[in-house]
């Protein structure tokens, strides 16, 4: 009967607290505070919703308020600095220091072990270089397009509605203090992104939020209106992201505000629902010339797509129809299964979609094996947050990277991983105004532009402790990883790179080329008939 007793006692002090009040009415504060005690206990006994309530009344509750704070004892109290959940106490601290303009040194060495498997670093030079500036851009465009110079570290796609209209604010002020672009995610232009002036790279999506008609289809008339606006500097289609690929979404009727129904043009009040496919195109070569429309239409900015890989079929058909079409993206935004601003459905975040590292060097040798690479730019997004995490991607094929998180974190995000309740603590992931009029734009603005800004100070220094100038002389035989306890491998040994035009000549002996780049076709994303016939099997 012990589980019963704090129920118990509850009544019986209810009862001895009423009886004190009435002749003493300073212990009415005893009769409510137990009281309520009591009424709670009676209820969880007679309700059938949890048997953990009816077996444990009063006492369960402990057990949910405990259960509550979990997580932040855990992130606070218990979890090592290096452990990764997604991102590590290690890396939220420099984020903090760079965007506070606080010191960043280490004290009394590292708390990395170097001889443990998986340890990576970049090799330094006897002869060292120092660049004159940190500010390295990449020049986008070229075919058929007005070029971009773009800073190689850049704002990642996250939507007004997804995050909070300061939030918004401050991410575009700060992209222009320090002249780096901010992807607007697929919600499309807000006010809050104009108001600034911030550089804005438009991503649109399979909803074609800001650009479709009433029954929700592509309308060329309103893309023209919002892309050939001055402040939009690139367009980006997008096919796929690494939170969820594969998967639509639905923003909730009630949080259809006035605001979010404007920038994405659709009623307010009503389910605004993002598909999981486009309408605009089905085919490969359909989406190559869609993309060669929004590059006309936009009047010739640089126009790509954004996608995560999953079936290396889809991908290969997508690169044999620029291959045959001559009609190619000025920029391919590679986004792994690690990515995700928002929240998403456990199977998804946890197991669909290819991790950033190997998505890239598909893309990257594909397009080196056709030829093309020097024609198309990649883009790397995927848990960025340090110049190192920068020097890996771009060494991997990147020509720069875009980080999401890392830019939340500038702005204050502490990890609550609430973003998907609207009671984020610091009002980054909320369209509650009661928190999000908290977060100060003018504050975090200058904290957004001095994470940018330190950081690439510091991939400066990284380069030049290497030798280079620019992060375009990156390659994998500058990154090394530790193997075993007694092995040691650069990428350019762990990875199989392809050669220029090797594609165009044989099937390299690279087992998903082999398997898959003969099969696939740049008229279908269908699967080859070798899939087909493995599934024809299990029928058998």
């Amino acid at each position: 009967m012990s589980r019963y007793s704090a129920y118990a006692a509850c009544l019986v002090l209810t009862l001895a607290s009423l009886l004190l009040a009435m002749r003493m009415p300073g212990w009415w504060w005893a009769v409510a505070v137990f009281g309520a005690l009591a009424v709670l206990g009676t209820v969880d006994l007679v309700q059938r919703r949890s048997t953990l309530r009816r077996n444990y009344p009063l006492l369960a509750h402990l057990r949910y308020g405990l259960e509550s704070i979990r997580p932040e004892i855990r992130q606070y109290f218990i979890e090592d600095n290096l452990v990764e959940v997604p991102f590590s106490r290690e890396k939220r601290a420099l984020v903090y220091q760079r965007a506070k303009g606080e010191r960043d040194t280490v004290p009394f060495g590292s708390e990395h072990d170097p001889y443990s498997v998986h340890y990576e670093w970049i090799n330094h030079s006897v002869v060292p270089a120092h660049a004159d500036s940190h500010d390295f851009r990449v020049l986008v465009g070229g075919n058929g397009s007005t070029p971009y110079d773009a800073s190689v570290f850049n704002i990642s796609a996250m939507s007004f509605g997804s995050l909070s209209a300061n939030a918004i604010r401050a991410l575009n002020a700060g992209a222009r203090r320090g002249g780096f672009y901010h992807d607007t995610g697929e919600g499309s232009i807000s006010t809050y992104h104009r108001e600034h002036g911030g550089d804005l790279v438009w991503e649109i999506g399979s909803g074609y939020f800001g650009c479709r008609d009433d029954s929700g289809r592509f309308s060329e008339e309103r893309f023209v209106a919002n892309a050939r606006d001055p402040q939009v500097r690139m367009i980006e289609l997008k096919l796929s992201q690494g939170a969820k690929p594969g998967h639509g979404g639905v923003l909730p009727a009630a949080k259809v505000t006035a605001e979010i129904a404007a920038a994405r043009g659709v009623p307010q009040g009503v389910d605004c629902v993002s598909p999981a496919a486009h309408s605009a195109f089905s085919t490969p070569i359909g989406l190559l010339g869609f993309i060669a429309r929004l590059r006309d239409l936009s009047g010739g900015k640089p126009t790509g797509f954004k996608l995560a890989i999953g079936h290396p079929w889809e991908w290969f058909s997508i690169a044999k129809a620029m291959q045959e079409t001559g009609v190619l993206p000025d920029f391919i935004v590679v986004d792994g299964a690690e990515g995700g601003t928002g929240a998403s459905p456990s199977e998804f975040i946890n197991h669909v979609g290819l991790p950033m590292h190997e998505a890239l060097m598909l893309v990257h040798n594909t397009l080196v094996g056709l030829g093309l690479r020097d024609r198309v730019r990649l883009v790397g997004a995927g848990r960025i947050a340090s110049a190192f995490d920068i020097a890996r991607t771009v060494a991997m094929g990147a020509d720069w990277c875009n980080a999401g998180r890392g830019f939340m974190f500038a702005l204050g995000c502490i990890q609550s991983r609430t973003c998907h309740s609207d009671h984020c603590p610091t009002g980054v992931a909320t369209q509650d105004p009661r928190r999000w009029r908290t977060l100060d734009v003018e504050d975090k603005a200058a904290r957004v532009a001095n994470f940018h800004g330190n950081t690439l100070r510091a991939l400066r220094d990284l380069l030049g402790a290497a030798g280079l100038d620019h992060p375009s002389q990156l390659g994998p035989e500058h990154i090394l990883r530790r193997v075993s306890a007694t092995e040691v491998r650069s990428l350019s040994a762990l990875y199989r790179f392809l050669e220029p035009g090797e594609l165009l000549d044989k099937v390299p002996e690279h087992a998903v080329f082999r398997t898959f780049w003969q099969m696939s076709r740049a008229d279908t994303f269908a699967p080859p008939d070798r899939v087909l016939e493995m599934r024809r099997s299990k029928l058998l």
